[in-house]
């Protein structure tokens, strides 16, 4: 069992074949895939899921907090199964996305808030550029 699996097992979510096969895409995605991407590379799989299954799947998972959907300034969303915690770059020219972790704005978010008087207790980062294009 992946721990995508196990987690919504946990949850109390009913698994049926088609779920655990949207939820093995989740899992093997390097990527952050979109809704068709999934259903796409789901179909490979088992061509009788439906692209509604893909979404009331992705939107019952987001509810439970299992995965987390991205807008990333783009007409659709992305998701990304909800493990550890870390930051986007998202390249605006090519739309990929590179994950990154950092002490520093850790530390910088938690000193910020609590300035303010507040604990932190959700933040999301997403910085956005364009590849610097060396001079030959």
């Amino acid at each position: 069992m992946t721990s995508l699996t196990e987690r919504c097992a946990e949850a109390g979510l009913k698994m049926t074949g088609q779920r655990k096969i949207i939820l093995r895409v989740l899992d093997e995605a390097a990527d952050h895939p979109a809704v068709e991407t999934v259903y796409e590379r789901a179909r490979v799989i088992d061509p009788s899921i439906s692209m509604a299954t893909v979404y009331r799947t992705l939107n019952l998972l987001d509810e439970l907090n299992l995965v987390v959907r991205h807008e990333f300034n783009e007409n659709f969303a992305r998701y990304e199964t909800n493990t550890e915690h870390h930051h986007h770059l998202i390249d605006v020219e090519s739309g990929a996305v590179i994950e990154f972790q950092n002490d520093e704005i850790e530390a910088m978010k938690i000193e910020i808030a609590t300035k303010l008087g507040y604990e932190l207790v959700e933040c999301r980062l997403e910085l956005y550029g364009r590849k610097i294009k060396k001079a030959n």
